[in-house]
């Protein structure tokens, strides 16, 4: 699909759509915190591939953590948190605070990318009825440029424009907040769009 080509119906769908997901995501991560979470609406974007990294701090180390969607309509999601806001997630899951990433705390950081990704995939799979299920997340610290291309790459997205979808999750009362990226495979947004009758 050309992304250029979409059309302000198909992008406002497409908002909703994630809009759902993210909510239902962002319901899980905040039970799973026992603290509400807020969601900013979907921020929708057709880019350049050359400038998707000109409104961040490309070389900003971050913490990443990536599912792969499988089935009807594949791609990745990928949660992007600040290091230090990764060990505050971690101590409020685990009761004690870390200095510094360890096997321990990826597994918390996957567990947490599972639940807040099934969460997002199960509400879109409702709506759309389209098979969806995650793979096994990865934890990965890397500058957020290379995660961000990384990602796009390994979901075919390579053209010259680039769909960017993203959300940021809010925690007023302690530092979590991180960016949810959803980063659909060629073929994928033309199922959803199908399967809503668009």
């Amino acid at each position: 699909m050309d992304y250029k080509s979409l059309t302000s119906m198909q992008l406002d769908a497409l908002r909703e759509v994630v809009n759902i997901g993210t909510g239902n995501a962002a319901t899980a991560l905040s039970q799973l915190i026992n603290k509400k979470v807020d969601i900013t609406v979907p921020d929708v974007n057709i880019v350049p591939f050359d400038d998707i990294f000109t409104s961040i701090e490309g070389d900003e180390i971050v913490v990443g953590v990536i599912v792969r969607i499988l089935g009807d309509a594949p791609g990745n999601i990928l949660f992007i948190f600040e290091k230090e806001t990764a060990l505050e997630l971690i101590s409020m899951l685990m009761g004690y605070k870390e200095e510094y990433l360890n096997d321990m705390g990826n597994s918390v950081l996957c567990e947490v990318g599972n639940i807040t990704s099934s969460s997002y995939m199960n509400a879109i799979s409702k709506l759309t009825g389209l098979y969806m299920i995650p793979s096994v997340p990865a934890v990965t610290c890397d500058m957020l440029g290379a995660i961000l291309s990384t990602t796009f790459i390994e979901s075919g997205q390579f053209d010259e424009y680039v769909l960017d979808i993203e959300t940021l999750f809010i925690q007023n009362n302690s530092k979590i907040s991180g960016h949810f990226y959803y980063v659909p495979m060629p073929g994928s947004l033309e199922k959803i769009f199908n399967a809503l009758g668009i």
